[in-house]
Order: structure tokens, then sequence, then C-alpha cells
């Protein structure tokens, strides 16, 4: 058995699930989120606790077990604490603010990018200690949006300069080596 599939996910109190064949509903103090999984998958609710289960030993669901099993984890962390990542932006010049609910990035291009965030994430920037944090219900949105922001301007191994997240190491490179001898 899958290690991560065979574990239960535990319902905090406020949380409701909604289970109709593959189609599970999850509504908490956060908001609420739907997703449609695969039909192998048997999803049942045990008092607080939602079971995965698979039919059978086949690779495909064994696979599918436990990637059920975390999503679903996902969406009961989601509508009870939310989802959050640190974006950060370093290079002389280069800054971030909001604009109403925009994110205005001036990344050393000619004209300054405009994100518009999708319903259900929040952006918040703070030009001070050039941050970005981005928040949402759904682990999937706050990630993907994080990563388009960061593939804007990828840090740089000479300098340092670019969108960074808050816990990630750059390796840096040494400049040139210059003239030796001659």
């Amino acid at each position: 058995m899958s290690r991560i599939g065979k574990k239960p996910v535990l319902l905090p109190a406020g949380v409701q699930v909604k289970i109709n064949g593959s189609d599970v509903h999850v509504k908490g103090p956060k908001g609420e989120l739907a997703r449609s999984f695969d039909p192998a998958m048997t999803i049942a609710q045990q008092g607080n606790e939602v079971i995965v289960s698979r039919p059978d030993d086949q690779r495909q669901n064994r696979a599918l077990h436990g990637l059920t099993r975390a999503l679903l984890n996902n969406m009961v962390e989601g509508v009870t604490t939310g989802f959050k990542k640190t974006l950060m932006v370093d290079g002389v010049g280069y800054r971030a603010e909001l604009a109403g609910k925009r994110l205005m990035l001036y990344l050393g291009y000619s004209h300054p990018i405009m994100i518009e965030p999708p319903a259900g994430i929040t952006i918040e920037a703070d030009p001070k200690a050039k941050t970005i944090t981005i928040a949402g219900i759904d682990k999937e949105k706050v990630g993907e949006i994080s990563a388009e922001i960061r593939s804007l301007r990828p840090p740089e191994p000479y300098k340092g300069k670019g969108i960074r997240y808050s816990d990630e190491v750059v390796r840096r490179k040494a400049g040139k080596a210059g003239k030796v001898g001659g």
C-alpha cells in the first residue's frame, strides 16, 4: 500500500466534505474548493476522516492512490489555513508595487509588467522589504502564480539579481578570472 495513500485525511472542526462519486466539495472557514478525481479511486468519509482506497495493485492505481489523498489533504488544509508563497525582488532599480489589486513589476525592462491576480488569490507587495506575498486557498494556483512571477526575471548566478523564492538559495558563480601572465 501507498504510505501516503493509506493515511486518512483528518477533518478539523468547521470543515465539511461532500462526496458525490469521484467529485469532492470541501467547505471551510476560508472558502470552498471542488475537484473531480479519477473514478477508479474510492473516496469515503468516516466520522471526521476521509479515506481513499484503490481497487487493485496496478501501477496506475498505486500512483493515483497517493496523489488523490495528497490533493484531498491540500484541499482541507487550504480551506482551514490557506497557502502562502513569498518572493524576493533583488537588483538595483528592481521593484514591485501594488496599483489597486494589480501587481506592477519594474524589472529592468523598458516597460513595467502588470499582473492581474486570478479569483481567489491575493497579492501583497512590500516595496521597502522588496517582497511579494501570494496567498490563497488553492495550493496549485498559488504555486502557479508564484512561478509565473519568478519566470519574468529568474535569479542570475553572477550578481544574484532577479526574483527568487524567499527560501531559495541561488548558487553564485565567480566572474571572469582576468588575464594572468602574458
